[in-house]
């Protein structure tokens, strides 16, 4: 009795300085969570049950352990990760600051993909490669950019900064600065030239296809008239 107390005393110990490690050393990713999910009620509770953060700390360490050619290791990791989050990363995959994937069953993130800071992805979302190649196959994404559910960006290709990847979405060509995506292939729009917030109303996004019908619909009311 005595030796399982003590043993239970040890992992609450171990417990207790895994909890003060990822709170400091993963300060900004738990607050990135915690502003970018109005669903978060605090501080703990992302720190406890968001399976994204998770994935991202355990991606940290994996992502450390490939730099050091533990390779092995480093995938290992990655799949115990996989199983645990239902989100795949890639050890090799480059991650910015305040990362945050919310919801995140389904997604997976290359080897060779390079993500920038400030990024937001959804459930579902596909950074992937496009064929057997070696090198940099994977996508690289800018600062402060949304992808949404279901998004699927293929082969080594570059979205820019403040841009906002619909929905369902399937990217294959590079994507400027400021810009919305959406459709399948996908369809470049601006989203008024201006930078795309992270409280952007998600069932308002412009499609150029569906703006090219609305002119045709007032052109021809016009003619009517």
């Amino acid at each position: 009795m005595v030796l399982l107390l003590k043993v239970l005393l040890v992992l609450a110990v171990l417990a207790a300085v895994k909890i003060i490690l990822i709170s400091i050393f993963f300060y900004e990713d738990v607050k990135a969570a915690q502003k970018r999910d109005p669903a978060a009620k605090g501080f703990f509770e992302v720190l406890f049950l968001y399976q994204g953060l998770h994935a991202l700390i355990n991606h940290r360490v994996a992502h450390f352990l490939y730099k050091m050619r533990f390779f092995f290791l480093a995938r290992l990791l990655s799949q115990f990760s996989r199983h645990l989050t239902g989100i795949e990363i890639h050890p090799g995959a480059q991650i910015g600051k305040r990362f945050f994937i919310d919801h995140g069953m389904g997604v997976v993130i290359g080897e060779t993909a390079i993500i920038g800071d400030d990024v937001l992805i959804y459930q579902g979302v596909t950074l992937g490669g496009t064929g057997l190649e070696k090198g940099k196959r994977h996508p690289t994404i800018g600062n402060n950019v949304v992808i949404g559910g279901g998004a699927k960006m293929l082969g080594n290709i570059t979205v820019g900064d403040n841009s906002y990847i619909g929905a369902n979405a399937v990217v294959i060509n590079d994507t400027p600065h400021n810009s919305t995506v959406v459709g399948v292939p996908g369809r470049i729009t601006k989203q008024d030239g201006k930078k795309i917030d992270f409280d952007l109303d998600h069932i308002h996004i412009i499609d150029p296809i569906l703006q090219d019908m609305e002119e045709l619909r007032r052109r021809i009311e016009k003619l009517e008239k």
